[in-house]
């Protein structure tokens, strides 16, 4: 079953042809209107803050903290570009990083083999959620919540409640440890894996197929798309790189607990929406869910320096989803304005058509 759909609003080459510049501008802010609120905060930060912001220091900070939930964002909108929901991501790494420690640590195995153990089991459990919405047929929001509250009820009984210690290989910490031309390494897995996946997703046959799965899964299995196969395949890519997530996190921490974890769970989330309102406007998309994650720790950084309180974070994210949300609206009513006064190509005709065809089904 589908839980979102995936239609993407950003501007088409014969739309823009026809605009005048101020009309182009308009129609670009709304667009990339999260890009630029971005590049405002990180401008207003380092005038107000120059001692503290705008410095090495912090940008180390910000990318050792926010590397996970930038890869966990980045697992969550695999399947949402398919038009499904994944919340194992949230709930699986409580037990992935539990299990990378306790397999070395209980059961004396090397961490290569600990690490290839946890990755199997995260592929595994995409597999099995991938079962579960395309041949059960229960909506991935509920089969992904089942499945995830069972793994963290799986870490509580593995833990029995107290924490995993232990001396772990140097070659362990490493993974994340590692500094790379003055940077935490997490951060050049983040980038190496949005490259990887914008590739994947924009160029290759397989992530058009995704996008159009989840725009509208019954023309797509019409036109001859396999979409039981792509969407299991999604889960399972999604499940991947969530217990990478929770290895690297174990290599951070060097302590597993199950009350870690799922604090990720949401702004992982609120990553990856945030990343469908810019850039490609209600369609996810990689540099989106980045920028998405970019906007959401240069504002708690900066917030907190000014002094901020604890709940500083959670009462951000939900105000930055909000205004989010506010701007992909302004987007799509801006282009419904432009396409009644401006000719439309063959190819924007029938994207439109598509488009109601769509929204005649639901």
């Amino acid at each position: 079953m589908q839980s979102i759909e995936s239609t993407a609003l950003e501007p088409t080459k014969s739309e823009m042809a026809g605009l005048s510049t101020g009309q182009k501008i308009g129609r670009l802010i709304p667009v990339y209107g999260l890009v630029i609120l971005t590049v405002g905060l990180i401008v207003i930060f380092s005038i107000l803050l120059p001692d503290t912001f705008p410095t090495v220091l912090n940008v180390r900070s910000i990318v050792s903290d926010k590397a996970i939930i930038a890869l966990l964002s980045l697992a969550a909108m695999i399947p949402m570009a398919s038009g499904r929901i994944d919340l194992t991501v949230g709930y699986g790494i409580v037990l992935w990083h539990i299990l990378a420690i306790s397999l070395q640590t209980a059961y004396g195995l090397p961490w290569p083999v600990a690490v290839v153990i946890v990755l199997a089991l995260g592929v595994l459990t995409g597999f099995i959620n991938g079962l579960l919405v395309e041949v059960a047929k229960i909506d991935s929001f509920i089969a992904t919540l089942g499945t995830g509250t069972v793994l963290y009820a799986l870490a509580l009984w593995h833990t029995g409640g107290r924490q995993v210690v232990g001396v772990l290989p140097e070659g362990f910490y490493a993974l994340n440890g590692t500094m790379l031309f003055g940077l935490p390494i997490t951060g050049f897995y983040v980038l190496l894996i949005a490259i990887c996946m914008w590739i994947v997703l924009e160029y290759l046959p397989i992530g058009r197929y995704l996008y159009a799965i989840g725009a509208n899964p019954k023309a797509a299995a019409l036109n001859g798309i396999p979409v039981r196969k792509f969407v299991i395949g999604a889960f399972v890519t999604s499940g991947l790189l969530a217990a990478l997530t929770g290895v690297l996190l174990a290599s951070k921490l060097r302590i597993g607990q199950a009350s870690v974890g799922l604090e990720y769970l949401l702004p992982a989330l609120v990553g990856a929406f945030l990343g469908s309102t810019t850039i490609k406007p209600g369609r996810v998309n990689v540099w989106g869910t980045l920028i998405g994650v970019i906007i959401l720790a240069v504002g708690i950084s900066g917030i907190q320096q000014f002094g901020g309180s604890f709940f500083v974070e959670p009462l951000f994210n939900g105000v930055t989803l909000l205004i989010a949300i506010g701007i992909a609206g302004y987007a799509q009513r801006k282009r419904g304005a432009v396409r009644r006064i401006t000719p439309a190509s063959n190819e924007d005709a029938g994207s439109s058509r598509h488009f109601i065809t769509n929204k005649m089904e639901e």
